[in-house]
């Protein structure tokens, strides 16, 4: 393998070493590392022969079938940026998805055909769909690169899109060599052998999915991809398929937890349980713990920008030692060694409590836009970090994690958000980019949308708005349009006028006050 190794390398690699092993479980189908190996190379022959030149940049629409995660692998083969696509996205944002991230061809599997065609003539953009005969088809054994299309560690792997504060997404674009830097340390921290079976949780659009993907495929394992029905009671699926590595938001726990799928010793042969992307409180990780006896419980952490994962908390084996940090959750525990942490005052200052930066190999070199660049990073100018808009990002800089956190002896304990970019269920959402579009549509003058916590302690959010109040219906029409499920408020309200504060700014807390007001009526 190569001294800096592509994510196609470590798939390669495990399936010259372990060519039987099953690599990949969906939608009824079982692959092995050979078949997946084989069909990923005919797909990737069968792209570039067909158009002549290999694309630019490969959009995929994620599902949970055998040929999504194919149509992947085959991007990743041909040394092409793969930029994976929520089939929950409305056909608006996958537009300004597409024209940002310059993709020139799609991929899709059946389930998604007529999604595709939509947003095809929306875009211009050549659409292709991958048949589920392309595992039964023989080539070569796919186990090294496409001739002539090695990616260089310095290419992009994949890009994200997380939520934007002006409406438009932001494109997160991950290096070959950030990943490089992270997922040998994660292979041993979380001890992954050929044995492992590991969940897939998400959808490839979001990137604890990498995580999912990659621990497995790197160390021979299986990538197990339930329905999302599945996922609502997870601990028949876990059993019958004999997952051992399982990492979610703390949301699953909750949603476990209610339907009553948490069962004392429901899963003992969970071996790992990795939690993030929302605070882990006690009372959920003893849950969980209850029903996976057998399973260490870990706090993790990581900012997209990041990538994926950046700092870990093991809990101890004992859940009576078990330590309450800030929010009644568990710490993050400590920095990887592939990155440094520091932790900044609001006055540029080194301190104990304030916002996390965090640099090193596996920090991104900036969004796809630069110009989301703006606030984001900083750079230590001798005795305070300092803002430093306009000039070129160098291993220098600190990426600003928007994140308070209390630093221990340790690692960190988190705090909360120190702006108005919160987590729903685990996804990252700027509550600025669903106010923008709320102000897109004539009937609307002005719009907020605030979070609050509901009681069972998830974040909900409830948009207002003044402006036209016989066209409400109408306006959350607009928003499912616009906008993914997960970014839709569970509220939409008019409101006459905005409660503002003695600095002249919408108050927010009364309007926080509100909400749950009318989450009670």
């Amino acid at each position: 393998m190569n001294s800096t190794p592509t994510l196609y390398d470590w798939f390669a690699r495990s399936a010259r070493r372990h060519p039987d092993n099953l690599a990949l479980r969906a939608g009824g189908v079982d692959l092995s590392y050979r078949q997946l190996a084989t069909a990923t190379a005919r797909l990737a022959d069968d792209i570039v022969a067909r158009r002549g030149v290999r694309p630019a940049r490969i959009g995929v629409f994620v599902s949970r079938t055998a040929g999504t995660y194919l149509a992947y692998l085959a991007a990743l083969r041909l040394g092409v940026t793969v930029v994976p696509l929520n089939t929950d996205f409305p056909p608006a944002r996958h537009e300004r998805i597409i024209r940002s991230a310059g993709i020139d061809l799609l991929l899709h599997t059946a389930v998604d055909a007529e999604l595709a065609g939509a947003v095809a003539a929306r875009t211009g953009t050549e659409v292709w769909e991958v048949p589920d005969g392309y595992r039964n088809r023989e080539r070569t054994d796919g186990t090294g690169p496409a001739d002539g299309y090695n990616a260089d560690p310095d290419d992009f792997a994949y890009i994200v899109f997380t939520s934007g504060s002006t409406g438009t997404p932001k494109g997160v674009p991950i290096r070959h060599r950030n990943l490089a830097h992270w997922l040998p340390y994660v292979l041993d921290l979380f001890e992954a052998g050929p044995d492992v079976r590991v969940s897939q949780t998400s959808d490839l659009a979001w990137d604890l999915s990498v995580w999912n993907v990659w621990l497995p495929w790197a160390a021979g394992g299986a990538l197990v991809v339930p329905e999302r029905t599945e996922l609502l009671v997870p601990s028949r699926h876990i059993h019958d398929d004999g997952i051992t590595h399982w990492f979610s938001t703390p949301s699953s726990i909750t949603t476990a937890r209610m339907l009553g799928d948490l069962e004392p010793g429901a899963m003992p042969g969970l071996r790992w349980s990795l939690f993030g992307g929302e605070p882990l409180t006690l009372d959920k990780a003893r849950a969980w713990r209850e029903a996976a006896p057998h399973s260490v419980i870990a706090n993790v952490y990581g900012p997209t920008e990041t990538t994926v994962t950046c700092l870990t908390y093991r809990a101890p084996a004992d859940p009576g030692e078990w330590p309450r940090a800030a929010l009644g959750a568990l710490p993050l525990g400590p920095a990887y060694p592939t990155v440094e942490c520091a932790v900044m005052d609001d006055d540029g200052r080194p301190a104990d409590e304030g916002e996390l930066l965090i640099r090193g190999p596996q920090r991104f070199d900036g969004y796809l836009d630069p110009a989301d660049d703006v606030g984001r990073f900083t750079r230590w100018q001798g005795d305070r970090w300092t803002m430093t808009e306009g000039e070129p990002l160098t291993a220098e800089h600190w990426y600003r994690t928007g994140d308070r956190v209390r630093r221990h002896d340790d690692g960190y304990a988190y705090l909360g958000r120190m702006d108005n970019q919160v987590k729903v269920n685990g996804y990252r959402i700027e509550t600025g980019e669903i106010e923008a579009v709320l102000r897109l549509h004539e009937a609307v003058d002005e719009a907020a949308v605030v979070p609050w916590h509901a009681e069972d302690g998830t974040v909900e959010l409830t948009a207002f708005f003044v402006g036209d109040r016989a066209r409400q219906a109408e306006l959350e029409d607009f928003l499912a349009e616009h906008l993914p499920n997960y970014m839709v408020p569970r509220q939409l309200s008019w409101i006459e006028r905005f409660p503002h504060n003695v600095n002249g700014k919408i108050d927010r807390r009364r309007l926080v006050d509100l909400a749950l007001t009318l989450a009670d009526a």
